[in-house]
C-alpha cells in the first residue's frame, strides 16, 4: 500500500481556509501553478473537487466544509510533535501575537489593564483585539482568533471554557440627570424616562423588560445602538437611560491624578435581573500550548481582580 503524502496536508489546510489558489499560493509562498497542481493531487487523493467555482469566487464543497477543520487540527498537531519542546517559555524574548476577540465593552474595561500585564513579562508580546460581530466559533476553529471573552452561546462541545467573572447590568444617566439628584431611583421614576439600549443585533427589550411588565410596567426604548461605549455617549448627552455591564464602569483610571471629572452617574436597577457570566473560550489545539496557558492565567487574573467571579 502506498503512502499518502502528508506534505498535501498543509496545502490542504491552506487551501480550505482561504478557498482562493491565489491565496493559498501566498500563505505558502508558492506559485499560482504549483498550487493549481497541488490542488488536482489533493483531488486525486481526496476523490473530491473540494474547491468549484461560483460566479468570480471559489467555494468549498460538502466534503471540504467536513474536512476544513481536521485538516486543521492535524497541521497544528504534527507541527506540535516536530516544534522542540521548551519547559518552561523564556518570556523576555518570547515574540508571539495573539488575538483575543471581545466586545466593545470588555475592550475598554479590561485592555489596558491585561496590556499592561502583559508588557511587565513579556514585552515583545503583542494583543490584537478583534470585534465581535457575531457570537460564533468559526474564529476559534480556523485558527483565526486565539480568545474569545464573552457569554457563552452555542459555540460546540469541543470548546473549551473558563468563567472569569461575574457581571450585572447597571443603570447610567447623564450627570446632573434627574434620576441622579432626587431620591430613590424606583421602577415607577425608571420606566418614566426614554431610553437607549445597546445591541449588535438591534434587539431593544430584554430581561429588564420583563421584569417591568412584571409590575405592570413598560419603558419607552427611543433608540437602539450597536455597543455599549455607544449607549454611554448617548445617555451623557441626552436625558436618556443607558443599560450597561457594571464591569463596564470598573476600568481604574491610569493615572489617577488626570482621571477627567466624573460626567455619568450609575444606580442600580430597581428591578431584579439574573446575573451574567464572562468566561473565555478557546479551541482545544491551545489547550496544552504553555504560552497560551500563560495568557489564559493573565486574562482570569486581571478580570477577577477588577470584578470577583
Amino acid at each position: 500500500m502506498s503512502e499518502p503524502d502528508l506534505n498535501l496536508l498543509i496545502a490542504l489546510d491552506a487551501l480550505l481556509t482561504d478557498a482562493s489558489v491565489a491565496g493559498a499560493a501566498r500563505r505558502l509562498g508558492l506559485s499560482a501553478s504549483a498550487m493549481s497542481r497541488t490542488l488536482t493531487r489533493l483531488r486525486t487523493a481526496t476523490d473530491d473537487p473540494l474547491l468549484v467555482r461560483a460566479g468570480r469566487r471559489m467555494v468549498l464543497t460538502p466534503c471540504a466544509e467536513a474536512l476544513r477543520e481536521r485538516a486543521r487540527n492535524a497541521v497544528h498537531e504534527a507541527r506540535a510533535v516536530l516544534r522542540p519542546s521548551a519547559s518552561e517559555p523564556d518570556f523576555a524574548t518570547l515574540q508571539r501575537t495573539f488575538t483575543i476577540r471581545a466586545n466593545d465593552g470588555f475592550v475598554e474595561a479590561f485592555a489596558a489593564t491585561l496590556i499592561a500585564a502583559v508588557s511587565a513579562e513579556a514585552p515583545l508580546v503583542r494583543l490584537r483585539f478583534m470585534p465581535k460581530a457575531e457570537k460564533t466559533s468559526a474564529h476559534l476553529r480556523e485558527g483565526v482568533a486565539d480568545l474569545e471573552i464573552g457569554v457563552v452561546s452555542d459555540m460546540g462541545p469541543e470548546v473549551r471554557v473558563q468563567a472569569l467573572f461575574r457581571d450585572r447590568f447597571v443603570g447610567v444617566v447623564r450627570k446632573g440627570h434627574p434620576l441622579a439628584t432626587t431620591g430613590e431611583v424606583t421602577a415607577e421614576r425608571y420606566a418614566a424616562f426614554g431610553h437607549v439600549v445597546a445591541s449588535r443585533r438591534g434587539r431593544s427589550s430584554g430581561p429588564v423588560d420583563v421584569a417591568l411588565a412584571a409590575l405592570g410596567l413598560e419603558r419607552t426604548v427611543v433608540a437602539v445602538v450597536p455597543s455599549f461605549p455607544a449607549a454611554i455617549a448617548v445617555a451623557r448627552a441626552s436625558d436618556l437611560v443607558a443599560l450597561v455591564p457594571g464591569s463596564y464602569l470598573n476600568a481604574p483610571p491610569q493615572n489617577q491624578e488626570d482621571a477627567p471629572p466624573a460626567t455619568t452617574y450609575a444606580f442600580e436597577l430597581p428591578v431584579a435581573t439574573e446575573r451574567i457570566t464572562i468566561s473565555q473560550m478557546w479551541h482545544p489545539r491551545l489547550e496544552l500550548d504553555p504560552v497560551h496557558r500563560w495568557l489564559r492565567e493573565l486574562v482570569r487574573t486581571v478580570c477577577r481582580r477588577q470584578v470577583p467571579l
